[in-house]
């Protein structure tokens, strides 16, 4: 007897040891989840909060958003040129080739657009945002700061978040004009259209109310870019292999969060405009 309850004690430890480590990896999860959810509310608390960083924050603009410019007119213009030969291959089956140019600025500006340059400034920026935090730390340059009586959260991180509020609209409204500018390259190629006439067909059906909610909830899509690399770099460890990871993991976790927050987004906005649901 005691030998059968000897056995069936050895035979479940691995079980009790197997739910003993998923017990902590999702403590671990959620305490995460916690931490990078205070780092986020106290940035945007301290937005608003003075003193404000204006030459570190005119600096990230410029690095963070002026320099992410050509990146984003490039791919616009390829975004628009595909958009527009799709486009023509679905509508020249019912001949409705005029509507092209509504139906690409339509869906450049109410989703392709934000959704585009929001994923493309999350490679760029939440990965240079989380190697250049995480080699500060790693290097103890952030330790420097703080024992020179400089705020390094605000220095480092609140510079940042603005820099990326303020550069995320921007750069979105170039995106929908280089994919406008493609889609008319593709159209003056397959049919001579000009470009007076491009643009008013395509101008024709967009009103304010498509334009102004996708643009501006790409604000958000910069603040989860800013916070979440820069939460990953501020947590770096491990040397130079922690600024790598650090660096990957910030592309990939603002991607995902970009993507989730898209759909929570479109749905608001559907809300608060119902008119932004119609054609």
């Amino acid at each position: 007897m005691h030998y059968h309850d000897a056995r069936t004690a050895q035979a479940l430890q691995p079980l009790s040891l197997m739910e003993g480590r998923a017990g902590t990896a999702v403590t671990s999860f959620l305490a995460s989840v916690g931490d990078a959810a205070l780092f986020a509310l106290r940035a945007a608390r301290e937005i608003f909060v003075p003193p404000f960083e204006l030459a570190e924050t005119s600096r990230q603009v410029y690095e963070l958003g002026l320099r992410s410019a050509p990146l984003i007119a490039v791919s616009g213009l390829a975004v628009g040129v595909v958009l527009s030969m799709h486009t023509r291959a679905s509508l020249e089956r019912f001949g409705a080739e005029s509507m092209i140019p509504a139906g690409l600025a339509i869906a450049l500006v109410r989703e392709t657009g934000p959704l585009t340059a929001g994923l493309l400034l999350s490679g760029r920026i939440g990965a240079g945002i989380g190697a250049e935090i995480g080699a500060m730390r790693v290097t103890e340059q952030i330790d420097a700061l703080e024992a020179s009586a400089v705020d390094s959260f605000r220095y480092l991180v609140v510079t940042r978040v603005i820099a990326c509020v303020i550069a995320l609209p921007i750069l979105t409204t170039l995106m929908n004009f280089s994919g406008m500018l493609g889609g008319f390259i593709a159209e003056t190629a397959a049919t001579g259209m000009s470009l007076r006439l491009y643009f008013n067909r395509a101008f024709s059906l967009i009103d304010m109310v498509d334009y102004v909610p996708a643009t501006l909830k790409t604000v958000v899509f910069g603040f989860i870019i800013a916070t979440t690399s820069s939460y990953l770099g501020f947590n770096t460890d491990s040397g130079t292999e922690g600024v790598g990871r650090a660096s990957t993991r910030s592309v990939v976790l603002s991607s995902i969060l970009i993507i989730v927050s898209n759909v929570l987004l479109v749905r608001l906005i559907f809300f608060i405009f119902p008119q932004a649901a119609g054609g």
